[in-house]
């Protein structure tokens, strides 16, 4: 109801408007003046007017600038944020006065060559100074706003450091996934063929594999019984066998996996965390990003990151966090901050809830939190063997047989 009366009142505002200016139309018809017809009087308040809009705009710009400043992001907490910072503030230092320089000549030349009949416009049909200084001067301010903003980018888009941690932040309407390597360090592949309630990120193991393969041939087989025992439409018979065609060919693809030659065990032990994700400070991290669903967009704007999340392909963003989470809280005298994750685009209608805290530790607290988190594995209920220490103890076995082979010998 408060919505039908606000689009009434817009209405009849509109109305109203279009009404007063069909009615200062007929008086001037009545009145057989030309509408470009303005007393000195009248030119003179607009003038004045238009003086008095420039100081108000300025004074509007500067407190905005002083009452706000407090809103804006606190220090960079990453590497490369404080080269993007300068960045922008550099930026910023060209574009202000210009901002002011600007609209200072515009209004003031508005008012100050405002028409007057017993004064002569001086014609100037051209003039190669004032070209000349129009055009060299903002192609050299704009050549090096680019250049610089290249180096910038070019520095903070190199490659990623061999020691670098690896985390997928894994996107979709309305939430966001950390994974983590594991102990082999090696992130384990994914398909968004293998997605399933257990699975919500289509890792690929032998078990997910056989667990999606029942999983579609149970989906056919009801969808078939529904065709040979249900009487239907043409046009849901038509669903339904599109449905199977659908389900058959995703089977195929599962079950080529088997045969791929992929590692099926790289990704037992990554560690798939919600709700919030840790990283050690000092060390370079390497997001590697992918969604679900929709392009959304890995926005980080403590530490000046952004990249998008795009449907079938792998994007990544790295930095180096420069700031722990207990540092910037006594920084910000704010005991409950987080640095988050969120969604820079606009994805659906629960976007605005796309979030996920980010804490940045010690090395020591990160390494303890990431020891405490468990595996994919045990959440799809696979105990994991100790592979390195299996390996050890073949090692020695074989050491062991190897003495025993030499003594033989001798």
């Amino acid at each position: 109801m408060d919505k039908l009366i606000l689009v009434l009142i817009i209405v009849l505002l509109v109305i109203s408007v279009a009404q007063i200016a069909k009615m200062y139309q007929i008086t001037g018809d009545l009145s057989k003046k030309r509408e470009e017809d303005v007393s000195p009087t009248a030119n003179k308040i607009n003038a004045n007017l238009l003086l008095l809009f420039m100081i108000g705009l300025f004074v509007a710009m500067i407190w905005q600038m002083i009452a706000f400043k407090d809103v804006l992001l606190p220090v960079a907490a990453s590497e490369h944020g404080v080269l993007t910072d300068r960045l922008f503030n550099i930026n910023w230092l060209i574009l202000i006065p210009a901002f002011f320089i600007v609209n200072f000549l515009l209004f003031f030349f508005a008012w100050k060559y405002r028409y007057d009949k017993n004064r002569k416009a001086l014609y100037l049909a051209h003039n190669n100074t004032l070209e000349m200084v129009w055009t060299i001067i903002p192609s050299i301010v704009l050549v090096f706003i680019i250049i610089y903003g290249l180096l910038t980018w070019n520095n903070i888009m190199d490659d990623p450091a061999d020691d670098a941690l690896y985390v997928e932040l894994y996107s979709k309407q309305f939430d966001w996934t950390a994974r983590y390597a594991g102990n082999d360090d090696v992130m384990g592949e994914a398909n968004f063929s293998l997605i399933s309630t257990q699975n919500p990120l289509g890792l690929i193991t032998e078990e997910t594999v056989k667990a999606k393969i029942d999983e579609l041939n149970d989906e056919i087989a009801k969808l078939e019984k529904k065709l040979e025992e249900e009487i239907m439409p043409e046009s849901k018979v038509k669903d339904t066998k599109d449905r199977i065609g659908m389900r058959t060919r995703q089977r195929a693809r599962v079950i080529n996996y088997l045969d791929s030659g992929i590692n099926f065990s790289g990704a037992l032990d990554d560690q798939v965390i919600r709700g919030e994700f840790h990283i050690p400070v000092g060390r370079e991290v390497n997001f590697q990003i992918r969604s679900r669903d929709v392009i959304h967009s890995a926005y980080m704007p403590h530490f000046r990151a952004q990249m998008n999340a795009v449907p079938g392909m792998i994007t990544q963003f790295k930095f180096v966090p420069t700031i722990t989470t207990d540092s910037m809280r006594t920084v910000l005298g704010d005991e409950e901050f987080n640095y988050v994750l969120l969604c820079n685009k606009v994805c659906g209608s629960a976007h605005y809830n796309m979030q996920m805290d980010i804490i940045v530790d010690s090395p020591t607290d990160y390494q303890k939190w990431i020891d405490e988190q468990g595996t994919f594995a045990a959440s799809i209920g696979i105990e994991i063997e100790n592979s390195v220490a299996d390996e050890e103890e073949v090692d020695d076995s074989e050491v062991e047989k190897d003495s025993k082979v030499a003594q033989t010998i001798k």
